[in-house]
């Protein structure tokens, strides 16, 4: 099992350099997930071969344009191409209004359900959650409403080593040995000891997209021990005042937040269009936290749920 993050979008503000603004594509389990939609976006998916008809649930962290531009264009695509499954978009207030003025202004309508969720609230909580996986939502600090998305593969049962297992076992039996527990008689003696015939569960594993935000040590405290982490590096140190003056943060701040989280892998990205050579970028995280790259268009990178 694992939790894979295609890099569809990587530029802030504006296309530049072969770069599109913000978006990627998150696959969990059986779900697909689009997280934020700049300009262009519909046009990645198709260059990286993947189908929006497969995308269950849309995520936009926030109303900059670079951020959702995208938006309308794709879901207006996904009727004209004939969906017919619910789509499930998630974004903060002011994004129902959005839609529904273009809709209203285009005569136009979409053929299938659109469930709107508002984003809320100032401490992390979940928007989504199935028995094996769930999505949370926590706040950033930008200039508007600004939220950031946590995707959790959760720890698996016990696997049943199917070579130990006595015969004859009932339902309920089984289910408690995936449980982890032991098996007993009426008389409260052991039948199974359950680490005799069962395999350690998969561990859990996560993937935080922290969009636009100034530095805050907020997001060590709420994301710690998260296993990779997407985080905005718009500028390096030498704009820090700029950065701080449109609450974007610096590539050593990004680093910072990772090494603080204790994360295994930093993504950059929302690179500014002042660099048209990112290695400076990169070089500046690394500093501070080796294990930083840069989220280039078309890169995947994965987080495999693995025994330790």
């Amino acid at each position: 099992m694992s939790i894979e993050v295609h890099i569809l979008g990587s530029s802030s503000a504006t296309p530049i350099f072969d770069r599109h603004p913000t978006s990627q594509l998150v696959r969990v389990l059986h779900h697909t997930f689009l997280v934020d939609c700049g300009e262009g976006t519909q046009m990645q998916l198709s260059r990286y071969h993947h189908k929006a008809a497969k995308i269950s649930h849309l995520f936009i962290s926030h109303l900059h344009g670079d951020h959702y531009l995208g938006l309308m264009g794709l879901l207006s695509t996904m009727s004209l191409q004939g969906r017919k499954t619910p789509l499930y978009l998630y974004g903060p207030p002011g994004l129902g209004e959005i839609l529904t003025v273009q809709l209203m202004y285009s005569e136009s309508r979409f053929n299938y359900p659109v469930h709107l969720v508002e984003l809320q609230g100032d401490k992390p909580y979940t928007l989504l959650e199935e028995d094996r996986f769930k999505v949370e939502a926590f706040p950033l600090q930008h200039r508007i409403p600004c939220y950031g998305f946590r995707f959790i593969l959760k720890k698996s049962n016990r696997k049943l080593n199917k070579s130990k297992l006595p015969e004859n076992l009932n339902l309920l039996q089984i289910g408690a040995l995936k449980k982890g527990l032991d098996l007993f008689d009426d008389k409260g003696n052991i039948l199974l000891h359950n680490k005799d015939v069962t395999f350690d569960p998969l561990p859990e594993v996560s993937y935080a997209y922290c969009s636009d935000t100034i530095y805050t040590p907020l997001l060590s405290e709420w994301l710690r021990d998260t296993h990779l982490l997407y985080h905005e590096s718009t500028f390096t140190t030498d704009f820090a005042e700029r950065a701080k003056e449109t609450f974007h943060s610096t590539a050593a701040q990004a680093a910072k937040i990772a090494k603080d989280m204790k994360v295994k892998k930093l993504i950059l990205g929302h690179f500014s269009a002042r660099y048209k050579d990112l290695s400076p970028l990169l070089e500046e995280a690394r500093s501070v936290f080796p294990y930083s790259f840069l989220g280039i268009e078309g890169q995947v990178f994965t987080v495999n749920q693995e025994l330790k």
